[in-house]
């Protein structure tokens, strides 16, 4: 039987700003990567979703990334490990707080944007960063792309790890991601449903540039604020469970 976690991206509204469709992604995903205030999110926008995992049954993930509010942290920073360190540990820590409130645990961390792509490619980075998830639980799940740094660190390190593969972004040969979309726009939702269940089921994918590569899926991720998020989602989890793939959280997985 094949298996597979669904996550999401979300809590990224703050202050007078809404982004993505949180309620409405929270009915088809089994993971939730809930922003931390350093990129996006605020206390308030971190406490209705937790409640809202917590109401729809989901996975509660820390979302961390670089202190870039106003790049929505898709600008490299320059930062110590030290540094990472702290910045992983405050934004955790402050997510945990209100899962406690909650009476809730939280069950992964998946970094963000620019600090996600550089621990992808940075053994030290990613090192500090499973260092400081190790330290707080050493059950947390961290989510890593396909043959990257933190994947591999993970590994000889001991720390339970996911490999991540995206619905709505396009892959490279290495198993990594084009941060901002390219190649062909979503249109076809059925066509971009069968590509996640071959991803699942087949372990393969076609890049941005054509290629036909191998890809491990054990968690999708699917942008809430990608246009017509909702309706992706549900017609990817048709086509999975028309396929057979059971649709769990990662913690029944890894």
């Amino acid at each position: 039987m094949f298996k597979v976690d669904l996550n999401c991206d979300m809590g990224e509204s703050f202050g007078l700003y809404e982004l993505g469709n949180d309620e409405e992604m929270m009915k088809y995903i089994t993971s939730a990567n809930i922003a931390c205030g350093f990129h996006a999110g605020d206390p308030h926008v971190m406490k209705k979703t937790v409640e809202l995992a917590k109401k729809y049954d989901v996975g509660i993930g820390a979302h961390p990334g670089f202190p870039d509010l106003l790049g929505f942290g898709r600008r490299h920073m320059t930062c110590t490990p030290s540094e990472i360190k702290d910045y992983v540990m405050y934004q955790v820590g402050a997510l945990r707080e209100f899962c406690s409130a909650a009476k809730v645990s939280i069950q992964h961390c998946k970094p963000h944007g620019a600090l996600f792509m550089k621990a992808a490619e940075d053994k030290e980075l990613a090192r500090a960063i499973l260092e400081t998830l190790h330290e707080m639980d050493p059950q947390m799940i961290i989510f890593a792309l396909n043959q990257s740094e933190l994947l591999e660190e993970a590994i000889k390190m001991g720390v339970p790890v996911a490999k991540e593969v995206y619905a709505d972004r396009e892959h490279t040969e290495s198993g990594s991601i084009v941060l901002t979309r390219r190649g062909t726009e979503i249109s076809d939702y059925d066509t971009m449903a069968q590509r996640v269940v071959r991803m699942v089921k087949e372990e393969r994918v076609i890049t941005y540039d054509g290629k036909d590569a191998s890809i491990k899926a054990e968690t999708i991720c699917i942008h809430g604020d990608t246009p017509g998020a909702p309706l992706l989602a549900k017609k990817i989890v048709e086509a999975l469970k028309e396929s057979g793939v059971e649709i769990v959280s990662i913690k029944n997985i890894i």
